[in-house]
């Protein structure tokens, strides 16, 4: 079987309830059209509230983190069971902005990683350089070290998703060339291929001011399979523009 294709919306800290529910319901209504399977991630906050709204329809849930403990005294945290509990179907672990502004090394990001595997969650592990590191030529070493660090021994395709982000293109408006992207998503398949011995079956999503207008060409290179999108997933129509350039679902 080869990856399945994901588009996921990281809304990341905006949204109160109400704007989160109304935006939920806009995707929910464009989603039976799309070719490849829809995932929100919205502030912890309005987690309930728009799983109320998704109900069990084709848009899954996720979380935007999650602590690697399943309980105990850790104010202000969230645990993988709280968010499965809620109806999570995935979580992100390690976006670079939780790399940056929390200092999140890799062996955290693989325990949160873990922490989403033992409560039946997806994890989708991001990996990204930055620009001095790209400028450097350490941008497949940085992915490879970053690789071996946050993902956990045993991972699977069918619980494991990779996004690689190139931390240079978050929020900036600059996209990888085709030849960035499809290199970088090459480097990261072999490198799963030899810590898992499967590598051809991971969803490797692109991340990184990905937006309609440059979606069917991320979308058409070779490895990338599908997106983790940021601002455009807070605008229904450009999310779901973005999910409209998407091949087939892929069996």
């Amino acid at each position: 079987m080869g990856p399945q294709h994901y588009v996921i919306g990281n809304w990341k800290m905006n949204g109160l309830v109400a704007g989160a529910c109304a935006l939920a319901r806009a995707v929910l209504a464009g989603a039976p059209g799309c070719a490849t399977q829809l995932a929100l991630c919205p502030p912890a906050t309005s987690l309930g509230a728009v799983a109320a709204v998704l109900g069990r329809g084709p848009v899954m849930l996720g979380g935007q983190d999650c602590h690697p403990k399943a309980t105990g005294a850790h104010t202000g945290d969230v645990s993988a069971e709280m968010l499965a509990d809620v109806g999570c179907g995935l979580v992100v672990v390690g976006h670079s902005e939780r790399r940056t502004n929390h200092g999140e090394r890799d062996d955290l990001v693989r325990a949160k990683a873990e922490a989403a595997h033992r409560a039946g969650l997806v994890a989708v592990i991001c990996v990204g350089e930055t620009l001095a590191e790209r400028e450097a030529g350490r941008t497949r070493e940085i992915l490879a070290t970053q690789l071996r660090g946050s993902v956990p021994a045993g991972a699977t395709a069918t619980r494991t998703i990779i996004a690689y982000e190139p931390v240079w293109a978050i929020g900036t408006g600059k996209v990888a060339t085709p030849a960035q992207a499809a290199e970088a998503h090459g480097w990261i398949r072999s490198e799963l291929d030899g810590m898992t011995g499967a590598g051809g079956a991971f969803s490797i999503l692109y991340g990184g001011s990905v937006k309609p207008e440059n979606a069917t060409d991320l979308f058409a290179l070779p490895g990338v399979d599908g997106a983790l999108v940021g601002g455009a997933s807070l605008d229904a129509t450009q999310f779901l523009g973005i999910a409209a350039a998407a091949p087939r679902r892929r069996a």
